[in-house]
């Protein structure tokens, strides 16, 4: 009887097919926590929408571009800029210890003055600057402006914000600021333009198994919303504000030569012919109460031969009269209007 017995080839193979699926099975959950272990890589702080520097550089275009038509800029002041928010208050400050007011205030002031639409003029702390005057005994020629900026910052505050995973949590943290600004006629008290700004700046952190980005409180994010608030206010007045039809003075007459306040800055070029005429009765209307010009007649056509000065301020252009006279009327009783 032959007992003789065969190889058994089939087993091995099965088991090895055993063991590659218990390998499978051991490996595949340790491959997944791996790809989850991949740290995210930490988000950046965002901006609104347009940033400061997009806003910054729309408003130097602005004021760069040649002007089609001669505008005066509109000498400005700060006033009354306050934080209105419950952020930063306290029973023991008062308005005059309102640190969150004057950096709008400080920021805001900067804004104006780079946006180059404007002559702004220190009002906030005029003190020091009379006080300087008093100790050096020299005389502070102040200018009056044609309105006052009032404001304050009215939307202001802080949110946390997370998603929790299985092993993964992220923490994203968040700050919202907004400031209302309305313009004021310094002869009348009339509202004439009115602004909103709104800013939001935020930052997120990612762990993964406790590993990963860590970040603690971030008060930059309160100074980030808020400077974004600010420029997009200014950024809306510098567009819509300086709407108000353009006029300039004679400031003296000699011989056949005219000499008048304002020159490049305002769009004057040689060669521009203007009209001049006579300034217009003021009469006080019984229906509004306001004081209301009458149209004045022109008595000249005028034509820019060149320009002196260094500066906005003292700026003027020498003119020739063309057609015309400007006999038997005061100075004062006329204007420079662009020739229709």
């Amino acid at each position: 009887m032959d007992r003789t017995i065969k190889p058994r080839t089939a087993l091995p193979q099965l088991r090895d097919r055993r063991d590659v699926l218990r390998a499978s099975v051991v490996l595949l959950p340790l491959g997944w926590l791996w790809g989850c272990a991949v740290q995210t890589p930490p988000i950046s702080p965002q901006e609104a929408p347009a940033s400061d520097k997009a806003i910054k550089s729309a408003q130097q275009a602005i004021v760069q571009a040649p002007p089609k038509k001669p505008g005066l800029k509109r000498k400005i002041a700060l006033g009354r800029i306050t934080n209105e928010t419950h952020y930063g208050q306290s029973l023991l400050r008062d308005r005059s210890g309102d640190p969150l007011g004057k950096q709008v205030t400080d920021l805001l002031s900067k804004a104006l003055t780079e946006s180059g639409a404007f002559l702004v003029f220190e009002r906030p702390d005029i003190g020091k600057v009379e006080a300087e005057s008093r100790l050096t005994d020299s005389k502070l020629n102040l200018i009056g402006v044609d309105a006052l900026v009032i404001g304050s910052l009215t939307e202001f505050g802080r949110k946390t914000v997370g998603a929790t995973g299985f092993v993964s949590s992220s923490k994203r943290q968040v700050a919202f600021a907004k400031i209302d600004v309305r313009v004021v006629d310094t002869q009348t008290g009339q509202i004439i333009f009115a602004a909103s700004g709104a800013g939001e700046a935020s930052t997120e952190t990612a762990s993964t198994f406790g590993f990963g980005s860590q970040a603690g409180y971030d008060g930059t994010l309160n100074d980030a919303a808020i400077r974004q608030a600010v420029s997009e206010a200014v950024s809306r007045l510098s567009t819509d504000f300086n709407t108000r039809p353009w006029q300039t003075s004679i400031l003296k007459t000699e011989g056949d030569r005219l000499f008048l306040s304002g020159g490049k800055a305002q769009g004057l070029q040689p060669g521009m012919q203007l009209t001049v005429q006579t300034a217009g009765e003021k009469i006080k209307s019984p229906q509004t109460g306001a004081t209301i010009t009458l149209p004045g007649r022109t008595i000249a056509q005028i034509r820019i031969d060149a320009m002196f000065g260094d500066n906005e301020l003292n700026e003027g252009s020498v003119a020739s009269i063309l057609s015309g006279s400007l006999e038997g009327i005061a100075l004062n009783q006329l204007v420079v209007r662009v020739k229709e």
